[in-house]
């Protein structure tokens, strides 16, 4: 009799072994929030290598005066696609990375709330960078305005600018998803007696990203889907001669722009924030204080963007506040 269920389980188990793909599809329909992070990771570091080859072009032209490889054309279109990979292809999917492996297991959830989503925040990654790198070889070439995409250069811009902007609609996709898995993660599978106050730095941390990234990645689509419509469809937002204004092209992108950067280090804050309290054995010093302060520095990133715009001509009333509110 003790055969049967001996046998019950092993079929059982062949049968869940049958239903699990392996080999590349394994990677590609993988909802493990372990394996998602991996991928992330490679990710990350494979567009780390492509900027940085595009760095390292920009660096050997600049290494005597004159021409030495690269036509000037060709030059912005490094700068600018180097700046757009690093940022949306590095940076921003190493961090998804590490919460991937690390918040789940933090919090004790057993994976991420929406794991067929996080698959596929993930691979809209890999069509965006193609996107991005395909703008090369297309009649006009790459986009050469800035990584900022400053109007009126990224309306005069060929092909290469349309496939920009598309690429940057989906990892704006890519990100609000992500975002969106990890606060339902966060406020609803943490384990039994995990508070919110007995969380490691870092699952606060990227709350508070996730917050910020939802907050201004429909901005920054906002902003380059109006520069979409300048450049084919005739509306004049970004265009003085049909009654836009270029510079509010500046304060849409920067308002995106500066919690950007807040998007960019508070991970990296929370890593390290978690990593020395775990090697010197002792508890974080004012642990809530920390939490406070970075809730504080996500909504004061929203105050600050015009610091980036004092040669524009703004009142000085203006600049008086975002001044203050910088040194805040």
């Amino acid at each position: 009799m003790s055969s049967i269920p001996h046998d019950h389980a092993a079929g059982h188990a062949h049968d869940e072994h049958a239903h699990h793909p392996g080999g590349l599809m394994r990677w590609i329909t993988t909802t493990n929030h372990k394996d998602i992070g991996t991928l992330y990771l490679w990710f990350s570091f494979i567009m780390f290598l492509a900027g940085g080859c595009l760095a390292l072009t920009i660096r050997t032209e600049l290494f005597e005066p004159g021409l030495q490889i690269v036509d000037p054309e060709f030059f912005n279109s490094l700068t600018t696609l180097h700046g757009l990979i690093m940022i949306f292809g590095a940076i921003m999917p190493a961090a998804v990375g590490f919460a991937n492996w690390q918040v789940p297991l933090m919090i004790g959830a057993p994976d991420m709330a929406f794991a067929r989503m996080n698959n596929w925040s993930f691979w809209l990654l890999p069509f965006a960078a193609t996107l991005l790198f395909a703008s090369f070889f297309v009649p006009g070439g790459a986009a050469a305005g800035g990584w900022t995409l400053y109007d009126p250069l990224s309306v005069q811009a060929g092909m290469g600018m349309d496939l920009t902007i598309f690429a940057i609609h989906i990892m704006g996709a890519s990100s609000i998803m992500g975002s969106i898995n990890i606060i339902t993660t966060i406020l609803n599978l943490r384990a039994p007696g995990m508070t919110m106050m007995k969380m490691p730095l870092f699952c606060w941390t990227w709350l508070i990203t996730a917050y910020l990234l939802i907050a201004v990645m429909p901005v920054l689509a906002g902003a380059v889907t109006m520069l979409l419509t300048d450049r084919h469809f005739g509306t004049s937002f970004f265009n003085a001669a049909g009654g836009g204004d270029p510079v509010m092209f500046q304060h849409i992108f920067w308002f995106f722009g500066h919690p950007e950067v807040y998007i960019m280090i508070l991970p990296s804050f929370g890593i390290v924030s978690t990593i020395i309290p775990a090697f010197s054995r002792k508890p974080l010093f004012g642990y809530a204080s920390m939490v406070y302060a970075t809730s504080s520095i996500a909504i004061l990133s929203f105050l600050v963007w015009a610091h980036h715009m004092f040669t524009v001509g703004m009142p000085a009333a203006g600049q008086l506040f975002f001044m203050y509110m910088t040194m805040l």
